[in-house]
Order: structure tokens, then C-alpha cells, then sequence
């Protein structure tokens, strides 16, 4: 095996200038995964201190600067100018892997509507044509007025493949992230200001050091979040586990360089960190390990996929242990069952179709963490490639979503030794693509997005979808019929080139005094 090491100095701006070196590694051979990524961590280490001390400033809706301890936000690579962006974004041919960092096309007019429903859905959401701005679309829930477009909350990039959205504890700001965004050297996570529910404002956006391909998103009750990073810089395993200060500033990548026993785990197993449950009072999180990111990209031997979820102590951000399920094939989600007395959640196993149940305080053979199987959905959820779930907060009710069976699947879990499947498994239902569930604060819907990911001519993962939001009611025994829709490829077929909404914030706003973000 044959190593060369190239060296660049670059000037990053901010409160001071700072200049960086920056080592890069090729290699001739292919080596372990495991020695990729200790020659990445090596070379990485020597200068993150540089980095901490240079990271600019966030990029701002009105362009005000702001103090990032650890993130970074870099400017366009090529900036918009008119009469040259349109064409130069439009005959940009795809490129292996990275692609050209074009400005995104001008955002066509749109009339804000003055209505306030009561209950808003938050739909973070691709431009169809990737040319256009990607967006944050503000929509009525309400009865009366439901699909109403009310504000369009656009961000300053294209191609991002907007991915999850949460909402902060307080429900004033939303944080969306780009699953794609690094392909075109762009930021990755995307803050919004909704103070204002009824008028969203794009805030900042930033990037990590270590880590990209932003996933789950979960508020810190102190301000902040929680937050996966399914890949590396750039996109190999291993992944970080992302937390924010109160306006968005990243402040750890967990594991850190210095705790070594939890490094060593990240790099001697692949840790592709997608779904992301906390107990704030137990002080514990599961990250559950999805997929390399680069391996969905062309040219690739297959998609790598993992059967393992991580253990972390959240006084220390140390990992516990590792949890595998057995020939899981890609942990895509993990949620903690809420009011459980062991503290259990529910892990997806895409590969074999089914939900599991991890004990974290349970051990075996002197291990911490158990996993046992739940429930086989059988054939329509085997090999789906996504299965995302939502768990009522009562913790009796468990939905889940397999995007190539076309099946949105509903469990009775009150009794973990008996779950009773509520859904008919043989119905052919009227969705393409499911992906994102969620159930609405007041438990009467339940919300399907039917998009899950299209990376495009470099990638293998282009599932098929509808692009439509479907509003489906839930009886008192948790059971589903399907009602309405929102159609985005509809709405936006002539002025986006349609439109992709993966992910979903519902906000209450029917009690004042108790308003629900979720």
C-alpha cells in the first residue's frame, strides 16, 4: 500500500484571520474501513484546534455576523450573477460524487396568505428541478383551510435533498437538514426563526468539522439539539453525534478526538449514526447505524448497511455499549417507548422487515443493552430500504412506514409480550414512496410523506414517490382511514420544477397556554 500526502493552506475570515493547513491522504490501495478512518482521525486531529479557533461566521438571512465555537459556514463557491446562474445552473453536467457548487435559480413570486389556522404543518422541502431554492413550506392543518399554502421560507442553496426537520423545545425556532448538501460543498443544517408561526424566516445555516449528512434531530430542553451525522467530512463512516448550543452553534461532535475507548468503537465498527431517541431524565440516547453515505453514490460495490445501535450516557457523551441485531441490514430508526418502565424502545430493522425492542438497562454477558425481536411485518416491508416509525405518547400506539412496499403499518404495543397489528398487511393502499410518519399532537391524524430520497444519475437510491402529504384519521383504538391530501409536485410543477417534501413539523397552536410543537 502506497500513501501520498498532499498539503494546501487556506484563510478562513471571521472576528480574526486565521490560516490553515490542511493534509490530505490518497491511497493506492484500498485498506479496512478501520484504517481509513484512523488515518482520517489522525490527520484530522492535527488541526481541529485551528479550526475551533478559525470557524466563521454562520450565513445569515441579513447577513449578521455571528460567533460559531465549532461549526463552520462557508460562502458559494461560485456566486449568483444574473444572466450568467440560469445556464450555468441548468447544462451543469452530474459529476461523480461531488458536484458543481452552481448558485441556486431566482425563487419565482408567491403571495403569502394572512389566514392563522390553528394547526400548521412545517414541511421541509426540495425543489423538484434541484435549481431552485430549496424551502420551508408553512401549511394549514385546519379543517376549513387545510392545504392552504401560507409562507414559503426559502434558503440560499439547491441540491440540498432536505432530509429531517425538528422543532427547539420552545417551539421558536426549526432546524432542517441537507442530506446531499456536502456534494455540493454546501452548508448542511438549516435554522429557521418562527417566532412568528405564520411567517418563518430563514436564520443562519452552518456545518460540522468531522461530520456531514444530517438526520434525526432532537431539542435539548436547555436550548439546542441533538443531532446524527450519518457520515464523515466526507460522507465514509464515521458518522458524529452533533450537539447545539441555544442558537444553532455547534458546540461537540460525541465522540471527541480525547475520549479514546469511544473513539476506538466509532472506528473499529462502522458508526453511520440515522436515528437519534434521548431520555433526558435517565440520561441516556440511542443512535441507531443506517448506511455508509458514499456507498448509495455510483460507482459502488453496494450499499454498506449496519446492524448495530450505540449506547450513550449523556452526563458523559461516552458510548456505553454497542447493540447489534443480528442480519438487521440497516437500523434505520430507534425511539423510546414513552412512560415505559424499563425505559424500551422500538429499532427498525430495514433488511429483515421487522421492529425490535431495546432494553438499555437490561445486560447480557456482561453487556449493556439488549435487543429483542417484536414483530415481522413480512413480505412488503423486507428489504424496503427505509422503514421510519412514530410512538404515540401514551406508548400504546407504534406507526411505521415501508417506503418501497408502499405500506403504512400500525401496532398496538401496550402489551410488548403480545403487539396487535392494526393495519390490513394485504391492503393496497393509496400512497407511493412512504416515508416520514408523524401523529398529530392532539392524536386524531396522522401525517405520511410519500418521498423518501432521489439522489439522481450518481446515486443507486432513487425510490419511487408521490410528493404528497397525506392526512389520514385515527380512531380511539389508534386504527387508520385515509382522507386528504396536499399535492407538492402540483403545486409547484411550473415553478419549481415540482417538489420533494421529505420531513414534517406539526404545531397546535388551539390552546394559547399550551401550544404543542412537534
Amino acid at each position: 500500500m502506497a500513501m501520498r500526502i498532499s498539503r494546501r493552506t487556506i484563510n478562513i475570515t471571521s472576528q480574526q484571520s486565521h490560516q490553515i493547513t490542511i493534509y490530505s491522504y490518497h491511497l493506492r490501495n484500498s485498506i479496512s474501513t478501520t484504517m481509513q478512518g484512523l488515518l482520517g482521525f489522525t490527520l484530522l486531529g492535527s488541526f481541529v484546534s485551528y479550526l475551533q479557533g478559525a470557524a466563521a461566521s454562520p450565513a445569515t438571512a441579513g447577513g449578521t455576523e455571528k460567533r460559531n465555537p465549532l461549526g463552520l459556514s462557508l460562502p458559494p463557491l461560485i456566486p449568483s450573477i444574473p444572466g450568467v446562474t440560469e445556464p450555468l445552473a441548468s447544462n451543469a453536467p452530474p459529476l461523480p460524487i461531488l458536484q458543481l457548487p452552481t448558485p441556486p435559480l431566482a425563487s419565482p413570486p408567491f403571495t403569502a396568505s394572512n389566514i392563522k389556522p390553528k394547526k400548521i404543518g412545517y414541511f421541509w422541502t426540495g425543489a423538484g428541478d434541484n435549481l431552485h431554492k430549496d424551502f420551508l413550506a408553512t401549511v394549514s392543518l385546519d379543517d376549513d383551510t387545510f392545504g392552504t399554502f401560507i409562507q414559503l421560507t426559502d434558503v440560499p442553496t439547491s441540491g440540498n435533498s432536505p432530509h429531517h426537520l425538528g422543532a427547539s423545545y420552545d417551539g421558536k425556532t426549526l432546524i432542517g437538514g441537507g442530506l446531499l448538501s456536502l456534494l455540493k460543498t454546501q452548508d448542511t443544517a438549516f435554522y429557521f426563526d418562527v417566532s412568528d408561526p405564520y411567517r418563518p424566516k430563514f436564520d443562519h445555516s452552518n456545518r460540522a468539522i468531522l461530520s456531514s449528512i444530517v438526520d434525526e434531530i432532537r431539542a435539548k430542553p436547555d436550548g439546542g439539539f441533538y443531532i446524527t451525522y450519518m457520515g464523515s467530512a466526507v460522507g465514509t463512516s464515521p458518522g458524529r453525534l452533533v450537539e447545539t448550543d441555544a442558537r444553532g452553534n455547534i458546540i461537540h461532535e460525541w465522540p471527541e478526538v480525547t475520549d479514546i475507548p469511544s473513539t476506538l468503537n466509532i472506528l473499529g465498527q462502522q458508526f453511520s449514526p440515522h436515528g437519534l431517541t434521548v431520555d433526558y431524565d435517565k440520561q441516556i440516547a440511542l443512535t441507531s447505524d443506517f448506511v455508509v453515505p458514499i456507498t448509495i453514490l455510483k460507482p459502488t460495490l453496494g450499499i454498506q448497511k449496519a446492524d448495530t445501535l450505540r449506547l450513550f450516557d449523556l452526563r458523559t457523551h461516552k458510548i456505553l455499549s454497542t447493540i447489534t441485531i443480528p442480519g438487521g441490514q440497516g437500523i434505520q430508526d430507534v425511539k423510546f417507548i414513552p412512560n415505559h418502565p424499563e425505559t424500551a424502545a422500538l429499532a427498525t430493522a430495514v433488511g429483515l422487515g421487522q421492529v425490535w425492542v431495546i432494553y438499555p438497562f437490561r445486560t447480557k454477558n456482561a453487556k449493556q443493552g439488549t435487543a429483542e425481536l417484536l414483530f415481522d411485518f413480512g413480505p412488503k416491508a423486507k428489504n424496503s430500504l427505509a422503514i421510519y416509525s412514530d410512538i404515540s405518547d401514551d406508548g400504546k400506539l407504534a406507526y411505521f412506514t415501508f417506503t418501497l412496499g408502499n405500506h403504512v403499518a400500525a401496532l398496538d404495543i401496550s402489551d410488548l409480550s403480545n403487539p396487535v397489528r392494526l393495519d390490513d398487511p394485504n391492503e393496497t393502499q393509496p400512497i407511493i414512496g412512504p416515508h416520514y410518519v408523524k401523529i398529530s399532537p392532539d392524536k386524531k391524524n396522522l401525517l405520511v410523506l410519500g418521498y423518501f430520497v432521489q439522489a439522481g444519475d450518481i446515486s443507486v437510491v432513487n425510490t419511487p414517490g408521490d410528493y404528497k402529504a397525506h392526512w389520514l384519521d385515527l380512531d380511539a383504538n389508534g386504527k387508520f382511514s385515509w382522507n386528504k391530501t396536499i399535492d407538492f409536485e402540483r403545486e409547484f410543477a411550473t415553478t419549481r420544477g415540482g417538489a420533494r417534501p421529505h420531513s414534517v413539523v406539526i404545531y397546535d397552536l388551539s390552546d394559547p397556554a399550551d401550544p404543542k410543537y412537534y
